[in-house]
Formats: structure tokens, C-alpha cells, sequence
């Protein structure tokens, strides 16, 4: 009786979401640590190094994978791993951030499995589309694409809601614009990576996903295949 006449100020977070950002925020603290010499000894200063060296995605080992017909699971595993390596932790803690954020709204709709698949495998397309179309050889690294593909499933929400109320779908899209928007001025203001093109192509995977994801959404499209 007392839960219900003091509910909760705050609406408790899915579990897959607390368990991704402490895994986030885990090695993120492992690597600051052994940095400042409090864990690993002196050896522990380059961790995050080898990290990047083992862990980073690089369209450079893609193309060399590509054109030698060998798929290593070394270098395959990189199309997931470099989620969890971040530049610093001011990176890893805005990635924790926006899962806490999107992936709450994800997984409170979708489910705890959902939101895990829409994150790890929009990582994997962010991947993807970076070493197809960025002929760069900076590494790729951070959890921003997979958060990009959440942002694709909460898109995806919002898209299906408007249409339910008669309401224009496209302003489903104006987070995605917004942030794509300000990445575009940062870049032309002060140079960077065109690790854009896999956040965006992140997005692209997470609204895709959603389709197949979220409550209704296959079904919505078989309706649609038997109209046609």
C-alpha cells in the first residue's frame, strides 16, 4: 500500500540499460585508473594505448581483410568491440549518457533483448558503412554510433506515434537533423574525423531494426505487403 500512495520520483531504468553503461563506464574507469598508476602498476599507463591498437575498428584492416579473403576473429570482433573503447572519459561519459536517455525509451517500449540488439548491431552497421565509405585511416572508436541507433529506434517510435495521431511523421526526424546539424558546424569550424558518416549510418540501422523490433512493427509490415 505504501508503494502506491509514495511512487517512485523517477521510473526505474530497464535492466539491460544499467548493465550497459556499467560496462561502459567500467573499462572506461579501468583505463583511467591504470593511467594515473592507482591500479596495474607502471605498466597499466598504457592500457588504453593497447586498447585501441587491439579493440579500435580501422577501414584499413577492413580493406586488407577484404582484399586478402581472410576474416580473422581478431579483426572481426572489432566491429563490436570499439563500441566499449572511448578516447577519454568525458567521451565514455556522454555515451552513458544518451543510453541512459534513448535507451530508456527504447527499452521501456521495445524490451530489454530489443534495445540490446538495436545497440550492439547499430554499432556493427556504423562499422560497416564507415570502412565501405570512409577511406580514412583514423580509428574508429566510442559508443556514438550504437547510441546513434538508439536514437534510430526512439525515432522510429515517435514516427509510428504521429502517424497514429494524424500528425506530419517527418518531425519525427528533427532530433536526427538537429544532431547532424551540429556535428556538420563543429566539422567546419574545427576540423575532425568523418566518424559522422558512421553515426549516421547507425541511425539508419537502428530505425531499420525497429521495424522488426517493436511492438506491431512486423506485423505492420506484412498488412503492408498484402495491400501492395
Amino acid at each position: 500500500m505504501s508503494d502506491m500512495h509514495n511512487p517512485a520520483p523517477v521510473n526505474p531504468l530497464p535492466p539491460a540499460v544499467v548493465a550497459l553503461v556499467l560496462v561502459i563506464i567500467g573499462v572506461e574507469l579501468i583505463f583511467t585508473l591504470g593511467a594515473r598508476g592507482i591500479v596495474g602498476g607502471p605498466g597499466a599507463i598504457g592500457w588504453r594505448l593497447d586498447a585501441l591498437q587491439s579493440y579500435a575498428f580501422s577501414s584499413e584492416i577492413v580493406a586488407w581483410m577484404w582484399e586478402s579473403g581472410r576474416w580473422p576473429a581478431e579483426h572481426l570482433i572489432r566491429f563490436v568491440s570499439y563500441i566499449f573503447v572511448h578516447g577519454a572519459f568525458t567521451h565514455a561519459l556522454f555515451v552513458c549518457v544518451f543510453v541512459l536517455a534513448m535507451g530508456k525509451m527504447v527499452g521501456e517500449v521495445m524490451g530489454d533483448l530489443a534495445m540490446v540488439l538495436i545497440f550492439v548491431l547499430s554499432g556493427v552497421g556504423g562499422a560497416l558503412g564507415y570502412g565501405l565509405l570512409v577511406n580514412d585511416p583514423a580509428p574508429l572508436i566510442g559508443g556514438f554510433p550504437a547510441v546513434y541507433g538508439l536514437i534510430g529506434g526512439f525515432t522510429f517510435l515517435l514516427w509510428k506515434s504521429l502517424a497514429l495521431v494524424g500528425a506530419q511523421q517527418s518531425r519525427a526526424f528533427t532530433l536526427i537533423a538537429f544532431l547532424m546539424g551540429v556535428q556538420l558546424l563543429f566539422g567546419l569550424l574545427f576540423g575532425g574525423t568523418k566518424d559522422w558518416v558512421a553515426d549516421l549510418c547507425g541511425f539508419a540501422t537502428g530505425f531499420g531494426l525497429s521495424f522488426f523490433l517493436a511492438p506491431g512493427g512486423w506485423a505492420s509490415i506484412r498488412n503492408r505487403i498484402r495491400h501492395d
